[in-house]
């Protein structure tokens, strides 16, 4: 078999088993008591899973490392550090960048292995563009969703 690894957002909160499954096998059973999670996905489907398979799967979306925060800005959010010192700075994924040339041409920035797109920094002195992460950035497990 091939491995996998995946990434979504979702919404969950803390539920028992019981109290996500009121059928009498489970209700009526010692699993109803089972600490786990009831989880909601985006599409609306709503599910339930242990404490412990749940709690290796997902972290909360204000305690994120790196990688998950570039998931997330992949999927079109805006991601922050909690270490950040400005207020409202964040990073988003920009594309259709073009510059004017000093000719006064308009280029449009396509890259073989990015296409069209760049890390844009929006801090308090404006947007910086093609933003790099440095190494406490990359090593940080504070990343944020920003809503």
């Amino acid at each position: 078999m091939r491995q996998y690894i995946g990434t979504k957002i979702i919404r969950a909160e803390s539920a028992t088993r019981g109290e996500c499954y009121k059928g009498p096998d489970v209700l009526n059973s010692e699993k109803a008591n089972e600490p786990g999670y009831r989880i909601k996905y985006p599409d609306g489907y709503e599910s339930w899973s242990p404490k412990n398979v749940f709690e290796e799967a997902y972290r909360p979306t204000n305690k994120m490392n790196f990688g998950f925060a570039l998931e997330a800005l992949k999927k079109g959010k805006r991601v922050a550090r909690n270490g950040w010192n400005g207020k409202n700075q964040y990073i988003e994924l920009a594309s259709n960048i073009s510059y004017a040339s000093p000719a006064g041409k308009v280029v449009n920035c396509e890259h073989d292995a990015i296409g069209n797109k760049a890390i844009a920094f929006i801090g308090t002195s404006g947007v910086q563009m093609g933003w790099l992460a440095s190494q406490a950035d990359m090593l940080a497990e504070d990343w944020h969703i920003v809503d």
